[in-house]
């Protein structure tokens, strides 16, 4: 749409359809996707946090060394940051993207995703490209889209960091919804692989998820990046679970 005519079609559209909270439904000024009361029931992840799994911690600011989840345990990304915490509203909203197909949504997940780039583990090395996790081709039939690649979308038109859709889920796994941390790792062993005709060595990767839980899928995911070639990988996700 020309520059020139994209203010009057937004301030038709919003004469048409007023912005609403994507939380409670009620009317936000325009560009909103939340009202002040919905805002402030999300819980931001911020120091002291764990360096490599970003799960929060109580207690004075500061980025952790290690924690339970990590101590005893190597991934094969150098961090993963997180930037909500997957609790109450934050929780709902991510639900509702990925299962009630509610794709609007992306607006609000996608704002908090882009407020990760400004975490000290990302700001000092540039990313090179974006790298989805990706859906079985089945479940992405039963889905529709795939959530991380759609925010992934988002997060490149604002930072014009492209989009590399080089992982493929080639096994069929259960949900990890039921497994522990060890039943995770097992389920997911061999589940991806490089797409054909697509190269990543030399380049820095940075994987997006909607929700980091025991790290086990974005630890596959970066390993068989890794394998292929990739310099380094790091990960970013919406929320922490």
């Amino acid at each position: 749409m020309n520059a020139l005519l994209r203010p009057w079609w937004n301030t038709l559209v919003e004469l048409l359809y007023p912005s609403h909270c994507f939380g409670c439904g009620q009317a936000v000024e325009e560009g909103c996707t939340l009202c002040a009361a919905c805002e402030g029931q999300v819980r931001r992840i911020r120091p002291p946090c764990c360096a490599t799994c970003s799960r929060p911690f109580p207690g004075s600011a500061g980025i952790v060394p290690d924690c339970p989840n990590c101590e005893d345990q190597t991934f094969a990304f150098e961090s993963a940051v997180a930037v909500v915490q997957a609790q109450g509203l934050a929780r709902e909203l991510i639900h509702r993207f990925k299962y009630q197909r509610q794709f609007h949504l992306r607006r609000v997940l996608g704002a908090w995703l882009l407020a990760g780039f400004s975490d000290p583990r990302l700001e000092p090395e540039p990313v090179d490209a974006l790298v989805p996790v990706p859906l079985h081709p089945v479940r992405l039939r039963e889905r529709g889209y795939n959530q991380a690649e759609a925010l992934a979308s988002v997060v490149s038109r604002q930072t014009g960091v492209p989009v590399t859709p080089c992982l493929q889920r080639v096994r069929y796994t259960l949900t990890q919804t039921r497994f522990d941390r060890l039943e995770r790792r097992r389920n997911l062993r061999g589940a991806f692989a490089l797409r054909k005709n697509t190269g990543v060595t030399g380049q820095r990767l940075l994987l997006i998820d909607d929700v980091l839980t025991t790290g086990s899928t974005l630890h596959e995911c970066a390993a068989v990046l890794l394998d292929r070639g990739a310099r380094s990988v790091r990960a970013l996700t919406v929320a922490r679970g």
